[in-house]
């Protein structure tokens, strides 16, 4: 085999889904595709405007499943729900494990259980806060599902997108995930009281978000012994 063809068949071509259509309808299925995309962005930036309306600060998280998110939640609405009023909607394939978790610590919690959608939209989000008086919440809280891949499709009208790994995913997840680090404005790095055990190097994952985004802030964490919460917090403006 020539070198040629063994790099070709050693490569792994990265193929969209909309190339899988048959020819006859492939131009169909990307119109669509890009329709879907144009709605989405249109909805989410009336979302924007009616969190806007009524001084409600919002965020979107984001992250794989187990990184830490809802234990990082549970720890923010603690400390927040003694001074405002929070609203947290978790997006799950299904149960409502996470929303109950949070609502524990005096926040209100909506579980959108998305079924085979492997992340939310703003059209979920949308049929949650047209129900609420948004008069009543000071802040929103998104969690999205448990996903690194397919959140980077839909941005849903937050203020700030918060991208959550750990460092039991491996040195590698930052650069093996770009899209949504690009698409975030704080990177958080969890479990760091684990860093001496597993020996991840914490600093190559830094290094990575900040090349992916020159201007995104990362912060490393730890959720179990709320190492850096504050900070955390701080960066989200409390």
């Amino acid at each position: 085999m020539s070198e040629k063809n063994q790099k070709t068949v050693s490569r792994i071509k990265e193929v969209e889904s909309t190339n899988l259509a048959p020819d006859n309808i492939r131009n169909e299925v990307i119109e669509t595709k890009k329709a879907v995309e144009k709605d989405n962005d249109l909805l989410a930036e009336r979302i924007h405007q009616n969190f806007k309306e009524h001084n409600v600060k919002s965020f979107d998280i984001v992250g794989a499943i187990g990184a830490g998110k809802t234990a990082l939640l549970e720890t923010i609405s603690q400390r927040l729900t003694t001074k405002y009023r929070v609203l947290v909607i978790c997006g799950d394939i299904t149960t409502r494990v996470d929303a109950d978790r949070i609502e524990k610590h005096n926040a209100e919690t909506i579980q959108i259980n998305t079924g085979r959608e492997c992340a939310l939209n703003a059209y979920h989000i949308h049929q949650i806060i047209k129900n609420k008086d948004l008069n009543k919440y000071d802040i929103v809280f998104i969690e999205n599902v448990g996903n690194l891949i397919c959140p980077s499709d839909f941005i849903l009208g937050t203020d700030q997108r918060i991208i959550i790994v750990s460092i039991t995913e491996g040195e590698w997840v930052v650069e093996k995930h770009p899209m949504l680090f690009k698409m975030s404005d704080i990177a958080v790095i969890n479990k760091i009281d684990l860093k001496e055990r597993l020996g991840t190097n914490v600093d190559k994952m830094i290094s990575d978000a900040k090349k992916i985004n020159p201007n995104i802030k990362v912060i490393t964490t730890s959720a179990k012994t709320g190492e850096n919460v504050e900070k955390l917090m701080s960066l989200m403006g409390f």
